[in-house]
């Protein structure tokens, strides 16, 4: 993978419409709250994932930083969450997809997007597309994840430019004004700001395949930050097009993006622009979750090696050198769990108990990310290793934007489990999404101990041979 496979692949992984389409249904206070994120977590972020990813460019990412840092057992936890959470990304995002392409058939086909039956099969064939491509191999896959790129990109620039258009020609359809694009500190908003920390997430993906990037530390830092500038810009004024077209209130927090394409359409009798955006946009999901599957199936592959889960993932594909089985596992769990989370939830509910659980257990790794850059940085080789680009400031630049990460993310998990308003059953959503999220966990500590003493027992058995 060079330059511009990296830069494409962070804007498939990280780029999500689905975000904008959540941050319109919030309203204008979005807005600000895009501004904050960006300052105070997307940037500190990248500047770490670029230090990290050049210093260690070794495959595995997250997993091998906190193993670096605090040893096998805190690298394992962060490795195990940090694949665990595509168990309950990867349907959250297929849903979202899937809602998305009903746009294809045009507003007449809108309907389709809340219909259970029509979200479930779109769902399982895009996960169907994604793992079979990235089994075969990069030299394939990749290509997947550079359409996946483009094809998110370009719908939102469609967005925007049809947004402008109608602003100007009939008005905004939401009024605009410096105090209601202020943070409105309700529990809406506050059920929501994880949701914007998640969006920017993401970056350190491509990081779990160090191995397969060329030249990993002049190809990162430009990678990285300038996929970092096109994604801000595009949550920030994708939000503005959105609500010059539709007001909040009526938004999907799932497909919103095209659900104001297709009206934006239809209102200026171009029905065909929000149709090829829609379409567009389905071969963007495809690779935002072939992206995923791509880089986070690396990580139990090399947690496999190191013997602490059953050695079956850390085998690769005799023909195509992937790890087959590790991609296999990912995908079966997630369709298991799409199936179950929708038993007594709407729609919307189900989505939102996939984004609440997959953003409680993605962000505990950024936990140990954080605090390793800051241990890491007390390490004598990080001065002399010519080949990083370091955070700058020295010590003091890492610890600032290690707090300043850290922080986010910390609020972001407690705030996660807030039910939202239009949970119908609070109880029941705070029941599946602790009991989801617990169970995951604790699977995982039950693997490293297993895997932990048959380490010590072969130990054993050698030291006595």
């Amino acid at each position: 993978m060079g330059f511009w496979d990296v830069l494409l692949f962070n804007i498939a992984a990280v780029l999500g419409p689905r975000w904008i389409a959540a941050a319109a249904h919030n309203g204008t206070s979005s807005i600000s709250l895009w501004v904050l994120a960006a300052v105070l977590f997307f940037l500190p972020t990248a500047l770490i994932v670029v230090e990290l990813s050049t210093r260690f460019p070794e495959e595995g990412g997250i997993y091998m930083w906190s193993k670096h840092a605090f040893g096998e057992f805190h690298g394992f936890v962060a490795g195990w969450a940090y694949w665990v959470y595509t168990f309950f990304y990867f349907p959250g995002l297929l849903m979202a997809s899937a809602a998305m392409a009903a746009y294809i058939g045009g507003s007449g086909a809108a309907h389709l997007a809340q219909n259970r039956m029509f979200l479930l099969a779109g769902s399982f064939l895009l996960l169907g597309i994604a793992v079979w491509l990235n089994i075969i191999g990069l030299n394939i896959g990749k290509w997947l994840q550079n359409a996946g790129g483009i094809g998110t990109y370009v719908p939102l620039l469609m967005l925007v430019g049809m947004g402008v258009y109608v602003w100007h020609e009939h008005g905004s359809a939401t009024h605009f004004t410096f105090s209601n694009m202020l943070p409105a500190w309700d529990w809406g908003t506050v059920n929501f700001w994880p949701q914007i920390a998640f969006a920017f997430t993401a970056l350190e993906l491509c990081s779990t395949m160090s191995e397969e990037v060329r030249d990993p530390q002049k190809t990162f830092p430009r990678a990285i930050l300038g996929s970092g500038v096109l994604i801000a810009a595009a949550y920030l004024a994708g939000t503005f097009a959105v609500l010059a077209i539709l007001p909040a209130g009526p938004v999907d927090p799932k497909s919103g993006v095209f659900q104001a394409l297709a009206l934006g359409s239809t209102r200026l009798g171009i029905a065909f622009f929000g149709i090829a955006a829609a379409f567009l946009v389905l071969f963007g999901n495809a690779g935002g979750v072939g992206t995923t599957v791509a880089g986070v199936a690396r990580v139990p592959f090399v947690v496999g090696i190191d013997r602490y889960m059953p050695a079956a993932f850390g085998k690769i594909h005799p023909r195509w050198k992937t790890p087959w089985i590790s991609i296999l596992v990912q995908a079966g769990i997630s369709c298991v769990i799409l199936l179950l989370i929708q038993v007594n939830e709407t729609a919307n509910s189900a989505y939102q108990i996939l984004v609440d659980a997959g953003t409680i257990l993605y962000f505990l790794p950024f936990l140990y990310m954080y605090g390793a850059a800051i241990k890491l940085a007390y390490r004598p080789d990080r001065a002399t290793n010519k080949n990083a680009a370091l955070i700058p400031g020295g010590k003091l630049g890492v610890w600032i934007a290690g707090l300043l990460g850290f922080a986010v993310v910390l609020m972001g998990i407690v705030l996660s489990f807030i039910p939202p308003a239009e949970a119908p059953n609070k109880w029941v959503f705070e029941a599946k999404l602790i009991g989801g999220t617990a169970f995951a966990v604790l699977l995982g500590l039950v693997l490293y101990f297993r895997g932990a003493r048959a380490k010590a027992r072969d130990a054993a058995q050698e030291a006595v041979n």
